[in-house]
């Protein structure tokens, strides 16, 4: 008997059914090794204390800075017609002596104007005595602050400020912070405990949670959602692209994949369609509720003791040069980097590589980069920054050989080192890794600690000196598993630094190739707040399949709408050898992103396909290279405005209500509209937004609205817009042997249309440059040329 109660119990732990486990946002809901943290757990245990904020106890208008005053609740229960309710209700203070500590605290509140469209609002839930000086995620460290920007009045019952773009009311009792658009709109607001009484649902207002098992406190940032708002953003997140009635948490986690909840990418910003943005301002766990639990509150539940939200006010390309003038905008890669990147799991020598490489030239396959992934170590995955002799001879030789054969090197490494990694024990005796509370490792492996000015330096000169042998450029893997429970160099835990860990990853990486190669380029998986200044990244490790497929472009498009110019993914999928009918839809699809590899368990490689398909694939890669004018003229423009080469189409057209609604189409660039076929089909439904649009492949014209198209010969739908001049390049095997004097400007303009436009950024130009074209007779001809003695037009008329 008493065997099988043990056995019992021990199952009931197992399986979860007795224990209480850390909140997790894993699929499997279980309690395993840096299974993700949501925060949102801790505002419905009613084990918890809670502060509302009820009113604007005291305010400055000249600095901006006031109080407000809290007021304590607790979770009761009652049962009625056999439910139980548990509601938040008016709780006495708890604490002894009654006479030191506050049953109402009066805390700091205050608001910033960083420009003109930009709102700051800051809020603590109790005294800070280490605060951050700088802030990593800030491109300048620290945020501007320009209340000459904002016209100030008092108004009945609280007060207001007014810019040309918005308006502010902050109101005394009950407290609200209300967003306006400049025509009066409102965009959002606080929501206070009495905006729920109309409701018996229970829902927290702003506020705070006062955890009773340590006192640790965290911010509950409330605002209201108005009927048919939308919601996108939040990193490359793979579920549906609105994420209004989703709950999205935020923590860097390795995903396994491309189909579930969990992100390699997170990133704490969102836009809305009713005109505004929010950056929240920290690196711990968030939980974004966003109409989920109740339809009209949104729910930022943040790790943080203090909210830091920026508001910004505009269209959809106004909230990201607003919000990327904060956080960076994307450097501008090097031109090769456009270029398509050969690679597999993995090649593992000299031999294999050049034999590539040489096949790549020998079946005309365009390509600029050779990738070596896991295995060019003495031992597969085992990072050790050293090529293995036996099976790299020469590899400073063989880097040498291929880059004048217009070939760049990728090497994959990673920031974790197994014991038997000969650099384990150099990095535990200089104190290089991350800590537990004991001075221990947190795991069996050591995880470099990135928020150690000395760890940086000795991982830099790793990377030097393989840069001195000639690569080209670093896969930036992994990055998501830095322990949560941890003690950090910075004095910080894992609950403050694991989100911020890809970013000091990214940043360490991206300087060093800067300072060593005269460029910002890093091929990466993890992501936070700030890492789109580091380009690029690509979108991990996708299942090979129709859902994956479809899944990737909603990553991709999310990630865009927060704040990331370049991105890429793996063509064909990841996960196991590519079925060639996926293979081949894919690979246009890959083609018409800012970034093109193909890359996952072999053969990756489109000559061990059929000839259809080698044939095929030759002709995507061919249209690709064809198109490097404009490919590298958007990308340059997208990186000065904060803009995805990847754009969801309301980006372009924010007063189309139907193009909020499609993500299963994009624009590449301003002027390219892409419909990738995700299923074994030779037609799709597409959505045209206003105006006219012509087929890049077979010429056909097509009004706005919907439409069953057919793709072309490459099996994609790509659509121009009428008007458009397109810059197109004479095919070469690699942009090195590109000829940039020699430029075709191929005119879609349908018969009515008299003028068209070009955008051109050569190699070594300072900008982009506008190229007009009018109609005369039976073609196009330039009206003026702004590049004369650089390079010259040939125009096409395309009909």
């Amino acid at each position: 008997m008493k065997n099988s109660k043990l056995t019992a119990l021990f199952s009931a732990l197992m399986f979860g059914f007795i224990a209480v486990p850390k909140a997790s946002a894993q699929i499997q809901n279980a309690e395993v090794l840096n299974a993700p943290i949501d925060i949102s757990k801790d505002f419905q245990n009613y084990l918890n204390t809670f502060y509302f904020a009820d009113e604007l106890a005291s305010f400055d208008p000249a600095t901006g800075k006031g109080t407000i005053k809290y007021l304590r609740y607790n979770y009761k229960t009652r049962q009625a017609f056999n439910n139980m309710m548990m509601k938040p209700d008016v709780e006495k203070a708890n604490e002894f002596p009654t006479t030191e500590y506050e049953e109402s605290p009066v805390l700091p509140f205050e608001i910033q104007f960083v420009s003109d469209r930009t709102v700051r609002i800051k809020t603590t839930s109790g005294p800070q005595f280490h605060p951050q000086k700088e802030s990593l995620m800030l491109v300048d460290g620290v945020a501007p602050n320009h209340p000459e920007l904002w016209k100030y009045s008092k108004i009945e019952g609280g007060h207001s400020y007014t810019s040309t773009h918005g308006r502010v009311e902050i109101l005394t009792k009950p407290w609200h912070v209300k967003i306006y658009d400049e025509k009066g709109k409102l965009l959002t607001s606080t929501l206070h405990d009495t905006d729920f009484k109309n409701t018996y649902t229970p829902t927290l207002p702003f506020s705070y949670v006062r955890r009773n098992s340590d006192y640790s406190r965290s911010m509950g940032a409330a605002f209201s959602l108005e009927p048919d708002e939308k919601i996108f953003g939040c990193g490359e997140s793979f579920t549906q692209f609105n994420k209004r009635g989703q709950k999205v948490v935020l923590w860097t986690d390795d995903a396994n994949g491309i189909q579930n909840e969990t992100m390699y990418k997170p990133i704490p910003f969102y836009m809305s369609s009713r005109g505004y943005g929010v950056f929240m301002h920290h690196s711990t766990p968030i939980t974004v509720d966003f109409g989920k639990y109740f339809s009209s509150a949104n729910e930022m539940y943040i790790g943080d003791d203090e909210a830091d939200l920026f508001f910004f006010i505009g269209e959809p390309k106004d909230v990201l040069d607003q919000y990327t003038n904060l956080t960076g905008k994307a450097a501008m890669p090097p031109l090769w980097s456009f270029g398509f990147w050969m690679s597999r799991i993995t090649y593992f020598s000299e031999k294999e590589g050049r034999d590539v490489a040489r096949d790549l030239r020998k079946y005309k396959i365009p390509t600029d980069v050779i990738h070596f992934d896991t295995g060019w170590f003495d031992v597969d995955w085992r990072n050790n920054y050293e090529f293995a002799k036996s099976r790299f001879p020469d590899a400073t030789k063989m880097m040498s050989d291929l880059k004048k054969d217009g070939f760049q090197v990728c090497l994959w490494q990673l920031p974790y080192f197994t014991p038997k990694n000969t650099l384990f024990p150099e990095i535990m005796e200089k104190n290089l890794a991350v800590r537990d509370r004991k001075g221990n490792l947190p795991y069996e492996d050591a995880v470099l600690d990135f928020s150690n000015p000395e760890t940086i330096s000795w991982y830099q000169g790793k990377l030097k000196k393989l840069f001195d042998e000639g690569v080209a450029v670093f896969k930036v893997d992994f990055g998501e598993a830095a322990p949560p429970d941890g003690i950090y160099h910075s004095g910080r835990t894992g609950f403050y630094e694991h989100n911020l860990y890809p970013l000091r990853y990214n940043k360490a990486v991206a300087e060093i190739t800067q300072k060593e190669k005269g460029y910002t380029l890093i091929w990466a998986r993890s992501t936070w707040a700030g890492s789109q200044r580091y380009p690029l990244h690509w979108g991990g490790d996708s299942e090979t399949s129709n859902g994956a497929m479809s899944a990737e472009l909603r990553g991709g498009l999310s990630l865009g709408l927060s704040g990331f110019s370049f991105w890429s993914h793996d063509v064909g999928g990841f996960a196991t050898k590519s079925p060639e009918n996926i293979y081949r839809r894919w690979t246009p699809f890959g083609m018409f992103t800012s970034h093109v590899r193909s890359h996952g368990e072999p053969p990756r490689e489109p000559w061990l396909y059929s000839k259809e398909f080698l044939e095929g694939f030759r002709k995507a890669d061919n249209m690709r290279y064809e198109l490097m004018p404009y490919i590298y003229a958007q990308a340059k423009e997208s990186s000065q405005k904060g803009l995805p080469m990847m754009r969801a189409l309301f980006v372009e057209y924010p007063n189309d209500p139907g193009a909020w609604l499609v993500d299963n189409q994009y624009l590449f660039g301003s002027s390219i509209l892409v419909a990738p076929l995700f299923e074994e089909v030779e037609e799709r439904d597409v959505y045209l937004p206003e105006g006219t649009w012509i087929d890049y492949q077979t010429k056909k014209v097509y009004q706005s609205g919907w439409h069953k198209i057919k793709a072309g010969e490459v099996p994609i739908v790509v659509l121009i817009k009428d008007g458009t001049a397109i810059p197109h390049i004479g095919l070469a095997q690699s942009t090195k042997d590109m000829d940039w004097s020699k430029l075709t400007l191929k005119v879609y303009a349908s018969d009515k249309t008299t003028s068209a436009t070009a955008k051109v950024f050569l190699p070594e130009g300072d900008a982009v440059q506008e190229i007009k074209v009018t109609k005369n007779g039976n073609n196009f001809e330039v009206t003026g040329n702004p590049l004369n003695g650089k390079t010259t037009f040939k125009t096409e008329w395309i009909k």
